[in-house]
């Protein structure tokens, strides 16, 4: 009798291994068709234009530059006018398309600034046929805090951008993709927020992202009959000079996923999935943080995060004995570069 009962067991363990390792085999077997496959027309599929918020800059900018060789028409929004305009010029001396530019601080919207801003951007889509919405822009600074370090005004501002901001440049396009019945949204967010079980000292910052997955799930139910993929891009670390060489360092290398790599496999990954992990490499990063007990995996992260806290206070430190040295001088700073897909991107 034991002996049959023993034998039932194992073989129940060997079946639901067998199931397990068959999940895992077909994810990886439909990750590396998708690869593969001739990359889909999305000029044809969903239309001629694209808006990108946060083009200047890191995954923004690449992905920007991706679109526009795929023969999309742009429009970039963003808040720096030189930057918009070499980027934009960039764009359109390297491939045949079009390009607009809409000046726009998120961290201003809900105010009368904003809103001037978001006519704009509503006036500048109008009659387009915008196909893509790539919602790119999101700070992470003040950077790995405590939450009690740091007035409540910098944890308002990033919301506004990563959440507010995000919202409302949704609504401005989504209607004309709506009356069109086609479309693709797509929303960057972060494994901070949507696959791992904590991002300490990056409390807020995960609290957005969480919000951005959450949003982009359901919109996605919502939308998907009318004709509209809406999806949420997960990655973790990219390579961009957002973030410092003291930051980097501290990550194994295969994990940091160059960014013109990570431009080309999320392009790629449009329309497939509600959330999905485009880079390979982030993909296996994913994996392996999944297998890790969580209470190991908090001890870990919070170790890791208040060595970056260290850093951060070093260059802040720094930056202000330096801006005394310099009467009335602004000093541009590491501190100033921890924005969008810096390490937070996790």
């Amino acid at each position: 009798m034991m002996a049959a009962v023993a034998a039932w067991f194992f073989f129940s363990l060997a079946w639901l291994g067998a199931i397990h390792v068959s999940i895992v085999a077909f994810r990886l077997l439909a990750h590396v068709a998708l690869c593969l496959r001739r990359p889909r027309d999305l000029r044809r599929r969903y239309g001629t234009w694209a808006v990108v918020t946060g083009p200047t800059a890191g995954i923004g900018r690449s992905m920007a530059l991706e679109l526009a060789s795929r023969g999309l028409n742009l429009v970039l929004v963003g808040r720096d006018p030189a930057k918009l305009r070499e980027i934009s010029s960039t764009i359109c001396r390297t491939h045949a398309v079009q390009t607009e530019t809409v000046l726009f601080d998120f961290s201003l919207v809900s105010t009368v600034q904003g809103e001037r801003a978001m006519a704009r951007l509503r006036e500048a889509v109008e009659g387009l046929d915008v196909g893509v919405l790539v919602n790119n822009a999101g700070i992470a600074k003040p950077g790995a805090v405590y939450f009690h370090e740091v007035d409540v005004e910098a944890w308002a501002r990033m919301i506004r951008v990563n959440v507010l901001a995000l919202t409302d440049v949704t609504a401005a396009v989504l209607p004309g993709m709506a009356r069109r019945g086609r479309g693709a949204i797509v929303n960057i967010g972060s494994a901070s927020g949507s696959l791992l079980p904590s991002y300490p000292l990056y409390s807020v910052y995960a609290g957005t992202k969480r919000y951005v997955a959450d949003f982009s799930r359901s919109l996605s139910v919502e939308y998907r009959s009318r004709g509209i993929d809406v999806q949420c891009q997960v990655p973790f670390l990219v390579q961009t000079n957002m973030v410092s060489s003291a930051l980097k360092s501290s990550f194994v290398r295969l994990f940091v996923v160059p960014v013109d790599a990570y431009a080309r496999a999320a392009v790629r990954w449009i329309g497939h999935g509600a959330v999905c992990v485009p880079s390979v490499a982030h993909r296996i990063q994913c994996f392996y943080a999944g297998h890790w007990p969580e209470f190991i995996y908090d001890a870990a992260r919070l170790e890791q995060h208040r060595k970056q806290r260290a850093i951060f206070r070093r260059i802040r430190s720094w930056r202000n004995s330096l801006g005394n040295s310099r009467k009335g001088g602004r000093v541009a700073t590491d501190d100033d570069k921890i924005i969008a897909s810096g390490v937070p991107s996790e």
